[in-house]
């Protein structure tokens, strides 16, 4: 059984100051529950469609910038206002305020980056304090869409690379980054941190992951860190 409650270090706790490190996450479907784009799809009939299209393309199944297209092409038309209701109807994971506040606490960065939506990304991001996040952006034309993105796809290439950005203007190393996916879009990313975990994922994201959780607490993966911090203590500590 998946263990529910928050993970926290006590309060009383004396534990070596910690490295600092950036903790970077997916979005759709790790730090939220849902698939953004198939709450819009919703408005525009076409959910059964892209959902289909969403789970073989996080499976590794279709190449993610054309499942992007193919399945924004049916949201042309939905109005604009209709975000609003999407942003209203996202749910966050549990535990995913605590990991940020955790991850806060601990003098860490945080960032999200998404192969979903600036426009419903932002304001979460926004009311959450996070800074740095990235996502794709959907364009409208007199206040609908068009069935079409701007700007670059945020797919696992992109993803990998805002991660090594993120990591450089913070001064860190590689070694201290932890990414954080349930996807194949974030296999890149997973590959490249420090510590890559697969949260809540697809079974060939889970395989290939250095570390895996069932969830449903996304704080959990703070266990993963403070374990491989004990590890590398303990190595530390006695040399073999």
């Amino acid at each position: 059984m998946p263990d529910s409650a928050p993970t926290r270090l006590p309060e009383h706790s004396t534990a070596r100051p910690r490295p600092g490190r950036l903790v970077v996450t997916d979005v759709d479907s790790t730090f939220l529950t849902q698939e953004v784009i198939e709450l819009i799809a919703e408005h525009a009939g076409t959910r059964e469609q892209v959902a289909a299209v969403t789970e073989r393309a996080m499976r590794g199944e279709l190449d993610f910038a054309d499942s992007l297209r193919e399945r924004v092409a049916t949201l042309a038309g939905v109005p604009v206002s209709a975000l609003d209701a999407v942003r209203e109807a996202v749910v966050l994971t549990p535990g995913a305020e605590e990991l940020v506040a955790e991850v806060r606490r601990r003098g860490w960065e945080f960032g999200l980056v998404s192969g979903g939506f600036a426009e419903v990304l932002e304001p979460l991001a926004t009311s959450l304090g996070i800074t740095r996040w990235r996502a794709n952006r959907l364009e409208a034309v007199d206040g609908v869409l068009t069935g079409r993105t701007t700007g670059p796809v945020v797919d696992r290439a992109l993803k990998e690379a805002t991660l090594r950005q993120w990591t450089a203007e913070l001064g860190l190393s590689m070694a201290d980054t932890v990414a954080v996916g349930d996807g194949a879009n974030d296999l890149d990313m997973i590959d490249a941190a420090g510590i890559g975990i697969a949260f809540a994922a697809k079974p060939a994201v889970r395989a290939r992951a250095p570390y895996s959780l069932d969830g449903p607490r996304l704080d959990a993966v703070l266990r993963i860190v403070d374990t491989v911090d004990g590890r590398r203590t303990a190595a530390d500590t006695h040399p073999s």
